[in-house]
């Protein structure tokens, strides 16, 4: 069976939110996997444990470019926060959005042989790596090329939208970035969340759905057939995909209308957008400092 670390045990207490205890027997069970851990405590606490699934797990900052028709996003990571506030940091990254916007390069390789000022945005980034001492990388970009209109929103430098919309003014768009920053849709409707994403949900609902027919059993009461259980699921991921998928949300300045609504309200539609969380799907180094000390208690015994 896997060690199950104190460093691994506050990782998944910050990416949950769950008790520490909780967090130790949901790893226990899981040999260690991070991620069937998250499923458990889900099942055990519900909407609890994923309430803080969105935090940062690195530093970096997100930019946006947008000029007419054509625009782009960009993640750009770098080792520390007090780097990613550095001024010239930050002007780089938005150099790299124009650069993209303006190039259409076809990857970050792509995009670092692009030239500027009789450079390459490659040479650059090396040159601040030098000069500051610490490693910055290019994650990801999408760029943006409509027939429509583009809008953006950035909740600070680390979340950042950028939507493709037709038929509607200014605000509209900004209130669609601004929205999808805040409830971090995955698609644009429901028919288009990742099958992976709904099987995954799924099996938190036939576990949670087992739980509940065990703890009957154990206090004597009747089990739900398995028509009703699979009717419960069904329903379960229903009110997933509704909540995960564009169309189908709330709008967030106004719970009474769904986007879906409020797009008919404004005669407007939406073609597509992105969204960057900073550090999103990264796992950060959390050092373990008890074994540290072990370790240089050890070799000094030595």
């Amino acid at each position: 069976m896997a060690a199950i670390t104190a460093a691994m045990v506050g990782e998944l207490r910050a990416k949950t939110d769950a008790p520490m205890m909780e967090c130790k027997k949901a790893l226990t069970e899981a040999e260690g996997d991070m991620g069937r851990a998250e499923e458990i405590l889900r099942v055990k606490l519900g909407g609890k444990a994923s309430k803080a699934s969105a935090r940062i797990t690195a530093e970096g900052v997100v930019a946006t470019y947008i000029a007419g028709n054509v625009g782009a996003l960009v993640e750009v990571n770098s080792e520390t926060d007090f780097v990613a506030k550095n001024d010239e940091f930050l002007a780089m990254v938005n150099l790299a959005a124009k650069l993209v916007a303006e190039n259409n390069p076809a990857d970050v390789a792509a995009l670092s042989a692009l030239p500027h000022d009789g450079k390459t945005f490659d040479d650059v980034r090396t040159a601040l790596i030098g000069k500051i001492g610490e490693n910055m990388t290019v994650r990801r970009f999408q760029r943006f090329e409509t027939t429509g209109k583009l809008a953006s929103y950035l909740h600070g430098t680390r979340i950042g939208v950028i939507v493709d919309f037709e038929g509607a003014d200014e605000q509209v768009g900004k209130d669609l970035a601004m929205h999808i920053a805040a409830m971090k849709p995955v698609s644009l409707s429901s028919e288009q969340v990742p099958a992976e994403m709904i099987e995954k949900e799924r099996s938190v609902a036939e576990l949670k759905a087992k739980e509940d027919a065990d703890a009957a059993v154990a206090a004597g009461k009747p089990v739900q057939s398995a028509e009703i259980v699979a009717k419960r699921i069904d329903g379960s991921i229903q009110k997933y995909l509704k909540e995960v998928s564009l169309l189908n949300q709330a709008f967030v300045k106004n719970d009474k209308q769904s986007i879906e609504q409020y797009l008919k309200a404004s005669n407007a539609t939406v073609k597509g957008f992105t969204m960057y969380v900073v550090g999103e799907g990264i796992e950060k180094k959390v050092d373990d400092f008890a074994a540290e000390v072990a370790a240089q208690m050890a070799a000094n015994k030595q």
